[in-house]
């Protein structure tokens, strides 16, 4: 005759409960591919979320970065099967990608990787620049276009695209260069007549109207950034009448694309909800 079960007590099945609950609510690992202001905007967003446990993964060209409120890492990750290595090794859930729009090979990585693993990913798209009434754009492909679209007559430029790239207009030396970077250039090959500001963003209209004016500017260089937070030298520029060189976004790799931090905050929601967290 089968023996009838053996009734549990009251604290075991307490601590069923408890085992149980345990792993329905372990945070979702998420890692966060940043450097921009949505990447910051996003880890504040979820700062002490209990439903996802985030790194924030910067790439480590700025020695002081903005201190974040989450867990962060500087640095590359050797390639994509280095960040393969590093999803299976710190059990990644889900990854947001959100790099800056000219960080391509990045992303062309975390696509990759992620379909290694299997894991979502989840790409913030900044909606480039358009051209308004007033605007006197002149599109070129990379920076040694844009050295070369400066012409050979000198002039005053004023370059606004980070400071990994200030060397390619040493090719075009004849003309006067001011350069706007959070943090001085370390590379040798430097245009000769050079001036470094170093500022970090967000910049308002006055203040780049005031710039362009006292340095007489003639010509700005720009990455096509979009977003809000660089805006205002556009905008400086149209109303003093300036051309500006705006160098085109290369193809950027994506997941699932969304616009907002706030977007990405509720697809995680979404992500945990699924994982039953």
């Amino acid at each position: 005759m089968p023996s009838s079960p053996i009734p549990m007590m009251d604290s075991q099945r307490r601590g069923v409960q408890v085992a149980r609950s345990a792993v329905t609510t372990m945070p979702l690992r998420l890692l966060i591919l940043g450097g921009t202001t949505e990447a910051s905007a996003l880890a504040r967003l979820l700062a002490g979320d209990p439903r996802v446990d985030p790194i924030l993964s910067l790439a480590g060209r700025t020695a002081t970065p903005a201190p974040q409120p989450i867990k962060t890492r500087s640095g590359g990750f050797g390639g994509i099967d280095g960040l393969v290595r590093y999803l299976r090794d710190e059990k990644i859930d889900a990854v947001i990608d959100a790099t800056h729009p000219y960080a391509d090979q990045m992303s062309a990585h975390a696509v990759s990787a992620c379909a290694a693993t299997g894991l979502p990913l989840t790409s913030i798209v900044r909606g480039a620049w358009r051209q308004v009434a007033g605007d006197r754009w002149q599109d070129v492909p990379d920076t040694d276009a844009a050295a070369r679209a400066l012409g050979p007559a000198p002039r005053r430029v004023f370059l606004s695209l980070g400071r990994q790239e200030l060397h390619a207009f040493g090719a075009a030396p004849q003309h006067h260069y001011i350069a706007r970077v959070i943090e001085a250039p370390a590379h040798a090959d430097l245009p000769p007549d050079l001036k470094v500001i170093q500022a970090r963003g967000p910049f308002d209209l006055a203040a780049e109207t005031r710039l362009l004016s006292d340095e007489k500017i003639e010509v700005m260089v720009s990455k096509n950034a979009g977003g809000p937070a660089t805006y205002a030298k556009i905008e400086a520029a149209r109303a003093l009448g300036l051309p500006v060189i705006m160098i085109a976004r290369p193809h950027k790799p994506a997941g699932h694309v969304i616009a907002t931090a706030e977007e990405a905050t509720a697809w995680l929601h979404d992500e945990a909800s699924r994982r039953g967290v």
